[in-house]
């Protein structure tokens, strides 16, 4: 039995924030009826994005409202606050952060205190000084994103249908992404798969006249499938004739030009930045121990070493993998970590306040699973090694079992099955991004500066 109230606070709410929450929910039901427990939820976003949906949702084979969980159905007996944390005062208990009501009222910051605290803020892109990055790249972390770009692609081919201009045309229908791990390879097969399956509705854009262009760094994509797995895929890619540029960077994209470190040179309106991930700024701001990566540094437990009453998980934190041969290794920042790292991060919670002794987060790696277009995708798990169809059936089944909650499960695999039966949605809805622009023109008003004077919302 929980000795006092406690106040338990959970920053962010991804993977690890919204599954701790969960379970702290379950496992100490009877003190939340009881009073002796609060747990408060801050997130920026109302609702928890399932990031391995956003190539398919980017697709148009799952709608955009479906990758997302709403924080407040499923925490009914957690305390959500939409906003961002800006600092945290540990010695003090105490997280300073800014909510939707605070900037309207201009008042600035507000705080909440706390008795433990749970980090889990997740990871921002990593980027680059690229010039021109920051006004032309497009990024694939959420599911705005995801939508954005799929309006944007097929803007692209509408823009490419209407010209006789062959240099605006070639520049509409080239598409660069960087970056050749999992969001990078995924989105850009998954588009590229709706793009080709969309062009027969056009009169004048075939597949053909499409360049897909795959830019990593280093000498092989997919590394967590495997270098076996990993080579497949780029033959695979290149049977679609998307060019894959390995051991080659994005040098620049200042007025609307990939520049590549091989001397090649794309007029291009699309440069897609999926190039890595790095800890969230709040990592850094918060003033606790932290590894040479800038992850939190973490014991086996899941507390944050050094410090009493502080916890983490996820992207953002730097555990141990105690089931590693290498002496020193950390877990992987992915989803199939985090989800169980919540898990263990919860009932560790739950026994810390019951006085109860701590359990050791350990779980051995057990393989990677990745989609490339329909019917198509590469797998290694258990140190078999799947490709084809196969694997993007596995692809399918495994994320289908991980989605939260059963409300998502029979809708997403709903509309896998419809789309099975009837053809692709290829419609663009590039005004959802600004959906007042084109009354402010009738209204006699200017349209806003990030419109580019376009009353629909195109890029």
């Amino acid at each position: 039995m929980v000795k006092e109230r406690a106040r338990i606070l959970v920053v962010g709410g991804g993977y690890v924030g919204m599954y701790t929450a969960l379970r702290l929910q379950r496992k100490l039901k009877p003190e939340l009826n009881r009073g002796e427990v609060e747990v408060t939820v801050v997130s920026p976003d109302p609702y928890m994005t399932y990031q391995p949906f956003l190539p398919e949702a980017a697709a148009g084979s799952i709608s955009p409202r479906h990758v997302v969980v709403p924080l407040r159905r499923v925490l009914g007996r957690c305390r959500v606050v939409i906003g961002e944390v800006r600092a945290i005062d540990h010695a003090g208990r105490t997280a300073t952060l800014t909510t939707l009501a605070t900037e309207e009222k201009g008042a600035g910051t507000q705080q909440i205190p706390y008795d433990e605290l749970v980090l889990a803020p997740g990871s921002v892109s990593r980027t680059l000084p690229v010039p021109g990055l920051a006004d032309h790249g497009i990024g694939f972390k959420t599911v705005e994103e995801a939508i954005g770009l799929r309006n944007h692609v097929i803007e692209q081919m509408d823009i490419a249908s209407s010209t006789r201009d062959p240099a605006i045309r070639d520049a509409a229908l080239t598409f660069v992404f960087v970056g050749g791990g999992y969001a990078g390879v995924e989105a850009l097969a998954e588009l590229e798969n709706m793009a080709r399956y969309a062009a027969r509705y056009y009169h004048n854009v075939r597949p053909e006249d499409m360049k897909w262009i795959l830019v990593e760094a280093s000498d092989r994509i997919l590394p967590e499938v495997g270098e076996e797995m990993g080579r497949y895929t780029v033959t695979e890619l290149r049977r679609r004739n998307i060019d894959v540029r390995l051991k080659t960077r994005l040098e620049s994209c200042v007025d609307r030009t990939a520049v590549l470190s091989d001397g090649a040179r794309f007029p291009t309106r699309t440069v897609v930045w999926t190039a890595g991930v790095k800890p969230h700024p709040l990592v850094a701001a918060s003033g606790l121990p932290r590894t040479d990566r800038g992850r939190l540094k973490c014991t086996a437990e899941l507390t944050i070493e050094g410090t009493t009453h502080a916890w983490a998980a996820g992207d953002a934190a730097g555990v141990p993998d105690v089931t590693a041969e290498r002496p020193g290794a950390e877990t992987a920042p992915n989803a199939q970590h985090a989800l169980r790292q919540a898990k263990v991060l919860g009932d560790n919670i739950a026994h810390s306040l019951r006085g109860e002794p701590l359990e050791t987060y350990s779980h051995k790696y057990v393989g990677s699973v990745a989609s490339l277009g329909l019917h198509k995708g590469v797998a290694h798990v258990y140190g078999r090694k799947v490709k084809g169809c196969p694997a993007w059936f596995m692809h399918r089944v495994y994320h289908l079992s991980r989605v939260p909650t059963f409300n998502r499960k029979a809708r997403v695999l709903a509309e896998w099955t419809l789309s099975g039966l009837f053809k692709r949605e290829i419609v663009s809805l590039g005004s959802l991004e600004h959906p007042r622009a084109e009354f402010e023109l009738a209204a006699g008003g200017k349209p806003s500066a990030d419109t580019d004077n376009d009353p629909k919302g195109s890029s």
